[in-house]
C-alpha cells in the first residue's frame, strides 16, 4: 500500500484570514523589542554574527517566527540567511519524501474474520508553513491517520475482497488519506 499525503498551503479555517486583518502589525512593544535586539546585535557584532547566521540545506526550509508571528508568510531556504537572535525562532522542516511502516493491525473484517495487516505510507510536506503552523507534529499525525484509515477501510471488506482487490483498497485508502487534509 502506497499513500502520499499532501499538506497544502490552503488555509484550513477562515479565522486565520480574519486574525491577519485584525492584527496588521507588531505594535509599539514589538517594534521596540526588535530595535533593542538589533542594537544589541550590532554592539556585540563579532560574537553575535555566529548567532545571526543560519544555514538551511537543499532539502529543508526554515519557518521563522518573529515575536510569535510568521515572517514574510513564506519559508526561507535553501541557503544562508540572517535572523535576530533575541526575537526570532526558527523551525526547520524536511521537504523530502518520508516513508514509514504501519505496525500490524488486528482487524475484524465484514465477515467476522480476524486478520493481521500492516502497510507502508509515503508522505511529503509541500508547504512548510502549513506543516508548522497548522499541525503540532505532522509525521505523528500522518502515522495516526494512516493507522485509523487502514482499520476503517479494511473493516468494511470481506476476506475474499482483501485477498483479491489489493490495488483497489490501496487506491481507496490513498483517497481517504489525502482528502483528510
Amino acid at each position: 500500500m502506497v499513500n502520499q499525503l499532501k499538506i497544502s498551503d490552503a488555509p484550513s479555517d477562515s479565522r486565520t484570514n480574519l486574525q491577519d486583518e485584525e492584527n496588521p502589525g507588531l505594535g509599539f512593544c514589538g517594534w521596540l523589542l526588535i530595535i533593542v535586539s538589533v542594537i544589541c546585535t550590532v554592539a556585540t557584532l563579532p560574537v553575535s554574527i555566529f548567532m545571526c547566521v543560519k544555514i538551511v540545506t537543499e532539502y529543508q526550509r526554515a519557518v521563522i517566527f518573529r515575536l510569535g508571528r510568521i515572517v514574510d508568510k513564506k519559508p526561507k531556504g535553501p541557503g544562508l540567511f540572517l535572523v535576530l537572535p533575541c526575537t526570532d525562532t526558527i523551525t526547520k522542516v524536511d521537504m523530502r519524501t518520508v516513508s514509514f511502516d504501519i505496525p500490524p493491525q488486528e482487524i475484524l473484517t465484514k465477515d467476522s474474520v480476524t486478520v493481521s495487516v500492516d502497510g507502508v505510507v509515503y508522505f511529503r510536506i509541500y508547504c512548510a508553513i502549513s506543516a508548522v503552523a497548522n499541525v503540532s507534529d505532522a509525521a505523528k499525525a500522518t502515522r495516526l491517520l494512516a493507522q485509523t484509515t487502514l482499520r476503517n477501510v479494511l473493516g468494511t471488506k470481506n476476506l475474499a475482497e482483501l485477498l483479491s482487490d489489493r490495488q483497489c483498497i490501496s487506491q481507496s485508502m490513498q483517497v481517504y488519506v489525502t482528502d483528510a487534509n
